[in-house]
């Protein structure tokens, strides 16, 4: 062999190793990044609740970049299956773990006690340990703020709205809306139907024909995850106010305006705790101060005066002179549930199992 082929020889295996040698290293980078994990009660696009929280695993992927690796289950369902899924997503390496849907809470009780080393957080629960913890926020206020523009909206004074079911959360949420209907239209009547699920479009669309042909709805609302009550709205020519997340594209003429959660930065803030070794539990509420939850942009339906009385109501809440659940308010049965001056605590709302003055349906489902 000459020398130069001897060298040229040496230098291929010299650059053939430098190349194993990099690929080991980028495979040990990839291999350290922090994983994170999601677990959705819908599919990742379902234009509502999912996909809310899919943006904020997306934020946090784009925000922390090779440091984390981020992934999601979608369409779990809220049962035995979902203990299934928490093993698989620990097993796969995931020390941190966000379960989104209130009826995971009990597999994420046993789960936090069979893996003490990895953390567990909790959407919409109110059980918490070592390392679990729960987080939400005041939806209410900006669900209220959103039946405002429905009341405005409304001429028969008869809202339709799609609920899916009947736990302390929707409830409240109920309430909130027929109360903020009520501020722009006193006296106006909120119908319910109850879907029994968090995502059924059929069912949902279905609810808002009923609400709408035998109700005499003419304007609809909902706290279900699609928008398929907004289609159907938009196909019958009446006012829609959604939920979870911007879906005017779905009803243009119909939208009116919708309340949303911005889940990225809390996400990100426990992300981060996580990899630092300074997370903690406890119970996270967030509000419009930290911008947590937020009023989707307004419709061509919403006038300046509407728009106008909701913007000052919204100061109002930020700056503490107003509390949607303050007395007098009175339920169904016209008894008083809340005296006059009195403000009902995060604990009373939190167990809410009473409906207001004007909703037409059964707090029972």
């Amino acid at each position: 062999m000459s020398r130069r082929m001897g060298v040229l020889a040496l230098t291929m295996a010299v650059a053939a190793g430098l190349s194993a040698l990099t690929a080991a290293t980028a495979g040990a980078r990839q291999s350290a990044a922090f994983k994170v994990a999601w677990i959705y009660v819908g599919p990742h696009n379902d234009h509502g609740w999912s996909q809310a929280h899919d943006a904020g695993r997306l934020f946090v992927q784009k925000s922390l970049g090779s440091k984390v690796q981020t992934t999601f289950k979608e369409l779990v369902p809220e049962g035995p299956q979902a203990a299934q899924v928490i093993d698989s997503l620990v097993r796969d390496g995931n020390k941190l773990i966000f379960a989104t849907s209130f009826g995971y809470q009990d597999a994420m009780v046993a789960a936090a006690k069979k893996y003490p080393d990895v953390k567990f957080e909790q959407a919409t629960g109110y059980k918490t340990s070592t390392n679990l913890a729960e987080y939400y926020g005041a939806g209410e206020d900006a669900i209220y703020l959103s039946g405002m523009a429905a009341g405005a909206a409304t001429k028969k004074g008869v809202v339709g709205y799609v609920v899916p079911f009947a736990i302390p959360e929707v409830i409240r949420h109920t309430n909130a809306f027929t109360l903020g209907v009520q501020a722009t239209h006193p006296g106006a009547k909120v119908k319910i139907v109850w879907t029994k699920s968090w995502l059924a479009p059929d069912k949902e669309k279905k609810a808002a024909e009923s609400l709408h042909t035998s109700g005499g709805a003419d304007v609809m609302g909902q706290n279900v995850d699609s928008p398929a009550a907004g289609q159907y709205s938009e196909s019958v020519g009446i006012p829609w106010v959604g939920y979870d997340s911007d879906a005017k594209s779905f009803a243009p003429k119909s939208w009116l305006t919708a309340a949303v959660y911005n889940w990225g930065p809390y996400y990100l803030k426990e992300t981060k705790a996580a990899m630092a070794g300074t997370w903690k539990t406890g119970s996270y509420w967030g509000n419009f101060n930290d911008k947590f939850i937020a009023l989707a942009p307004f419709g061509a339906g919403v006038s300046a005066k509407t728009k106008a009385a909701i913007t000052a109501k919204m100061a109002a809440i930020k700056n503490g002179s107003f509390y949607e659940f303050q007395g007098p308010i009175y339920d169904q049965a016209g008894k008083l549930r809340v005296p006059k001056g009195k403000k009902l605590s995060l604990n009373d709302i939190l167990s809410m199992d009473w409906l207001v003055k004007g909703v037409v349906g059964s707090p029972k489902g």
